[in-house]
């Protein structure tokens, strides 16, 4: 019988053994090279598609809308205003920037618009109408100058809501602050306390 070195001199030289008897050689798979190679062959004739020369803008959302503050500033502004301003309040405000009563010194005023004075209380009438404001008006004077607070804030606001984007309550205010015994003088805030939504009032001195 023929020695396994003399059948199969190549597979000794190579180190290898034969297939046992009754078995086949596993089936050849593809190597991942072959794959990689397989896919860009058969891509090969894919042209990319040009890039588009359009900027795709999409429609925004709409902001959320306040309905419910815009319906309740309207509310505020009707009831607060009662449309057109009439003879009353004319005759009652005044849009006058500075007030200063009559026999006072020049200086008073001048102290008041520079800041010299510092700002002891304050009320807001925003939201409300002619009396209530008026009202409420009266009864923080009487109540600071109860205290021997001399220097207030009073903020009316801009008015740029006003029918007109007149400043009616502005004018009101003005207007009433001038007829009230204890104010000396008033003038316009600066912008860091008010601006033109805001009046700095000096009162006189507390009589205890």
């Amino acid at each position: 019988m023929p020695r396994f070195g003399q059948v199969f001199p190549e597979l000794r030289r190579a180190g290898r053994q034969p297939a046992a008897a009754g078995t086949l050689p596993p089936a050849a798979a593809p190597a991942a090279e072959d794959d990689h190679a397989c896919f860009r062959a058969a891509m090969a004739d894919v042209v990319p598609l040009p890039p588009a020369d359009r900027v795709q803008l999409g429609t925004p959302p709409a902001r959320p809308l306040p309905r419910q503050s815009q319906l309740d500033e309207s509310r505020v502004l009707h009831d607060a205003l009662h449309g057109p301003i009439d003879l009353l309040d004319r005759l009652e405000g005044g849009d006058e920037s500075q007030y200063l009563r009559p026999g006072l010194p020049r200086q008073t005023l001048k102290d008041l618009r520079r800041g010299r004075w510092v700002i002891q209380g304050e009320i807001d009438l925003h939201g409300m109408n002619r009396d209530e404001a008026r009202h409420a008006l009266s009864v923080f004077l009487a109540e600071e100058l109860h205290h021997g607070k001399r220097c207030l804030r009073v903020i009316h606001g801009k008015g740029l809501r006003s029918p007109g984007r007149q400043a009616i309550l502005r004018q009101l205010v003005r207007g009433w602050l001038a007829q009230k015994q204890e104010v000396l003088a008033y003038c316009q805030a600066p912008p860091a306390d008010g601006g033109e939504g805001a009046v700095l009032v000096l009162l006189r001195a507390s009589r205890k």
